[in-house]
């Protein structure tokens, strides 16, 4: 739903680790041409080396009318203040043109609960936003969205936040995410995908995407929850595993099981094209998902 909780992303837009590896010059290229197809929304990660902040400020300077979204800045890599100030910074420059998306992420903390973290972080944002403070409060308000999939979290994003977050689940998950969230906060689900229509080519590459996720607990934990077994989880992922987590084939079949998450409710799906070599470009691919999924051009 365009608009719900201030948020107009469009049903479908971008999520892409792409411009970790491409030098500036390359990414306001991309990321002009990513615009010029018609995406409104681009979803960044954080994690590879480049800072949230400065990466998102950079696409919004590049770009005219996409909004751009962390998904996600670690709470991790800098103190509340910090992000606070930055979200003020972006918000003011770039009115309505940023998201602030926050997640737990990084490396596994033992003894430290993602909830109890969380929450503390959203307090301390709380207690700056009614703070006298120097910088200048911008004329738009702040979004934030949190990277939820437990039950806890989607319901921390359902009450703190504009909504939630969701990265590497199946439909199922959508619509239980829904039912936790009830109608009226945002739903963002990313989803992998890959063009390629001969199965054992296209599980390979998949495999590979998906084989840093099977080696982290949290995510494990994650993919259990979601009703997978060890069997579905051990050998670089069942075909099951894998193809809930990778919508391969020929764009046709791509697209129809994309729009499976709008209709589990979610109100915007961020979607991710693997396959593309470090440095190369994921534009043609984005070309034809634009011709597939977005609203034709007047």
């Amino acid at each position: 739903m365009a608009g719900k909780n201030g948020l107009d992303l469009g049903t479908f837009g971008i999520y892409t680790f792409d411009f970790e590896h491409q030098p500036a010059a390359r990414i306001r290229d991309s990321v002009q041409g990513l615009e010029d197809l018609g995406w409104r929304a681009l979803w960044i990660p954080e994690g590879l080396g480049r800072d949230a902040f400065t990466h998102a400020g950079y696409l919004l300077a590049s770009t005219r009318r996409l909004t751009v979204v962390n998904g996600i800045a670690q709470i991790w890599s800098r103190e509340a203040r910090w992000t606070y100030g930055s979200a003020l910074l972006l918000a003011d420059a770039y009115p309505g043109r940023h998201v602030l998306g926050l997640g737990f992420g990084g490396r596994p903390r033992p003894g430290v609960k993602p909830l109890g973290a969380m929450a503390g972080y959203l307090d301390e944002l709380d207690a700056l936003g009614t703070a006298q403070i120097t910088n200048p409060r911008p004329a738009t308000p702040l979004r934030r969205l949190l990277a939820a999939y437990g039950p806890k979290m989607l319901e921390l994003a359902r009450d703190r936040a504009d909504g939630a977050q969701t990265y590497h689940v199946n439909v199922a998950h959508t619509a239980q995410a829904r039912e936790i969230l009830g109608p009226g906060a945002f739903l963002a689900v990313e989803h992998a995908v890959l063009f390629e229509t001969e199965p054992d080519r296209a599980r390979a590459v998949a495999r590979e995407h998906l084989r840093g996720y099977l080696e982290t607990p949290y995510n494990i934990a994650k993919f259990r929850r979601l009703g997978y077994t060890d069997e579905d989880l051990s050998a670089g992922g069942s075909d099951r595993f894998v193809d809930d987590l990778v919508f391969w084939g020929d764009p046709e079949t791509v697209v129809r099981k994309l729009t499976g998450h709008v209709t589990a409710g979610a109100d915007h799906v961020a979607v991710q094209v693997i396959g593309v070599e470090p440095g190369g470009s994921a534009l043609p691919h984005w070309r034809l998902l634009a011709d597939a999924l977005l609203p034709a051009k007047a």
